[in-house]
């Protein structure tokens, strides 16, 4: 059981590390892939998110969301906000030029994701979904 264990997180652990490396690759040069899923994320929800729910969402430091979410903020691809409510806090939303990049680069990263479910093959990647669901479910509790 141990070596199963172990197995599955190595794998896991080194595929990780190979996209990471791949999409750094493709992205444009003042992405880094951490503002990038960023980008993605504030893309998809429609309300001002607080840099500390944002904290917590991607399980960094306040320090380290403080330090992306500047990067963001100077290249113009958020907008920081003081929250009406309570001037102490901050709120975050994507602008459109953090809008144009993140579209931008999904363009360049689809053939690279595509390319790998050609390969694998829907089938597996069906199989295998729910699979890391479930252990993302797990580890996040």
């Amino acid at each position: 059981m141990d070596s199963l264990a172990s197995l599955f997180f190595s794998e896991i652990t080194m595929v990780d590390q190979l996209i990471r490396n791949k999409v750094n690759r493709i992205l444009p040069k003042d992405l880094a892939l951490s503002q990038f899923m960023l980008l993605n994320y504030l893309a998809t929800v429609s309300e001002e998110r607080r840099p500390s729910y944002l904290a917590k969402l991607f399980q960094l430091t306040k320090g380290a969301m403080t330090n992306t979410l500047g990067k963001l903020e100077l290249a113009g691809y958020i907008h920081i906000t003081p929250d009406w409510e309570d001037a102490r806090k901050k709120c975050i939303v994507i602008s459109p030029a953090g809008r144009k990049v993140r579209e931008d680069s999904l363009k360049l990263i689809e053939p690279v994701i595509q390319e790998v479910v050609e390969t694998i093959g829907v089938e597996k990647m069906l199989i295998v979904l729910p699979i890391m669901r479930d252990l993302r479910t797990i580890l996040k509790n």
